[in-house]
């Protein structure tokens, strides 16, 4: 058997010297009444992007999902398991979370792979066909003449969170309670290299950038 990371161990014995003694009555709280987050947020497994660390969330705070690109597929009860929508149906149905945030990022090696149409994309793989889901969306948002590669994909990037909030509401149980008003939903938008975030305006569908000094 391989050892286990010395990395994690070393930050683990960090977190229990510094971090846990100021939030132990919180973890206890937590492990007897359980958690009940307001917000779920789906982002990406990218490792610069921690929706966590971004939003300086405490434990409990946020219910996250996170998977290649920041993805929700459409609702397909279809027998197969689908994790996202486990995850979905749980923050919804059994937490009752009152956003659902999409969580986006720039330099997202996903996109880079799709629109560049190379590896680790191939058709038979697990991520290939996961990136399949924004075939539409590459489709419906064409590269525009002049336009730079690296500007494109953060158009697409960002088109990606406007699709996964459309098929958030192909879920019934999301689009009823987003009808209704009891549940909102967002898009967002990190910029690795500043950390800077924007918000998807509704209105423009623009991403109107947060001021970080509040």
């Amino acid at each position: 058997m391989t050892s286990f990371p010395e990395r994690l161990i070393s930050g683990y014995r960090t977190f229990a010297t510094q971090r846990l003694p100021t939030e132990q009555s919180r973890y206890r709280e937590l492990s007897e009444r359980g958690q009940s987050p307001e917000v779920m947020v789906i982002g990406c497994c990218d490792s610069r992007v921690s929706p966590e660390v971004i939003f300086d969330a405490e434990p409990g705070e946020l219910f996250v999902v996170r998977n290649v690109a920041n993805l929700v597929p459409p609702y397909a009860p279809d027998g197969a398991a689908h994790g996202v929508s486990a995850a979905l149906e749980f923050g919804v149905q059994v937490l009752r979370v009152k956003h659902i945030v999409v969580l986006g990022h720039a330099q997202c090696g996903g996109v880079k792979a799709l629109v560049q149409d190379a590896a680790p994309l191939s058709p038979g793989d697990f991520i290939g066909r996961w990136m399949s889901l924004l075939t539409p969306t590459m489709e419906a948002t064409p590269r525009v003449a002049g336009e730079a590669e690296h500007e494109f994909i953060t158009r697409i990037e960002k088109a990606a969170v406007k699709r996964s909030l459309a098929n958030l509401m192909t879920f019934p149980c999301i689009s009823i309670l987003a009808d209704r008003g009891s549940l909102s939903l967002h898009g967002a938008y990190f910029g690795v290299a500043q950390g800077s975030l924007s918000v998807l305006n509704e209105a423009s569908g623009d991403f109107d950038q947060v001021n970080g000094a509040g």
